[in-house]
């Protein structure tokens, strides 16, 4: 992961997996707002996944 403070945005190392089974490697560049937007969505599955494990879903 990089964040370039002058351009103000995150940079995030992909793998684009197609449905032929193929994969690329890419680059997801964010702004600050969508890295906000992303960290909160990441944080909630962290979340699903903790209680699935513990059985509470």
């Amino acid at each position: 992961m990089m964040y370039d403070q002058r351009a103000k945005q995150g940079g995030l190392p992909v793998t684009v997996h197609y449905e032929d089974g193929e994969t690329s490697e890419s680059l997801l560049v964010l702004d600050p707002a969508q890295l906000v937007l992303y960290a909160d969505q990441v944080g909630h599955l962290r979340e699903l996944s903790d209680a699935s494990r513990k059985g509470k879903l």
